[in-house]
């Protein structure tokens, strides 16, 4: 497949590490160019950029917190951005009863209010026709167990912030997208996908008899951000293997 985003520059939260780190290979391997956001993992980012195809620029931030988000985009200066891939998110239990209000808003704003907040901050870095691209997830529109309540309404919040955000841009013709993964191998799913249980009670909910990779959600993800999407607005894609049919 020829490159089809030679010279556009992606910014990718959460790019350090599983979904993010693939999507941007995939946006990498399509000739854009990387902003790599990280939390804390820097060796990691830098470890990336590293096997890029052209050196990436990293950027730090906690975006659970406004003022953290903020001077990192400050940090940009004059850099423009035709993709941001609103990747980042935290995946916790928060079980009704014993829940405390620390670890309610640490979900919220890392997941949904950091999403809003971070899209905001880069609005006026964005060229005319770009993209945007929001990690929702399966757990937005079905229930899911392990008391996982918040991650599902932060990610439903996602959904909701796509479709809005795609009539909202329509007139600077920049699209916007989400893409919602099932239950994905990676280092944040290990530990919960490594019971035996509940390993095969979720193996016997795909259809396709498989659970995703981080790469099967990235060449979606680079799909929606090339020509070939052109006229895809305001949607979230299920990358499921049918888990939500």
């Amino acid at each position: 497949m020829a490159s089809s985003l030679v010279s556009q520059v992606a910014l990718v939260t959460g790019g350090s590490r599983g979904i993010g780190r693939a999507i941007c290979q995939a946006l990498d391997a399509e000739g854009a160019r990387l902003i790599v956001h990280y939390h804390r993992n820097r060796p990691a980012a830098e470890e990336l950029s590293a096997k890029l195809q052209s050196e990436a620029i990293l950027v730090q931030a906690d975006l659970a917190s406004t003022d953290s988000i903020s001077r990192m985009v400050e940090s940009l200066r004059n850099q423009r951005v035709d993709i941001l891939v609103n990747n980042a998110g935290i995946w916790k239990s928060t079980p009704l009863g014993s829940t405390s209000e620390a670890l309610l808003n640490e979900v919220i704003d890392t997941n949904l209010k950091g999403v809003f907040w971070l899209t905001q901050a880069v609005l006026p870095k964005l060229n005319d026709g770009a993209r945007i691209v929001n990690l929702s997830s399966t757990a937005g529109r079905t229930a899911t167990a392990g008391g996982r309540s918040l991650y599902g309404a932060a990610k439903a919040g996602v959904d909701a912030l796509t479709r809005n955000w795609a009539l909202e841009l329509a007139p600077r013709k920049i699209r916007v997208n989400a893409v919602a993964p099932g239950y994905i191998e990676t280092d944040m799913t290990a530990t919960h996908l490594g019971d035996p249980d509940t390993r095969e009670h979720a193996l016997s909910r795909h259809p396709l008899g498989r659970l995703g990779t981080a790469e099967d959600v990235a060449r979606v993800v680079a799909f929606l951000c090339t020509e070939a999407a052109a006229f895809v607005t305001g949607q979230s894609l299920n990358v499921s293997g049918g888990f939500v049919l």
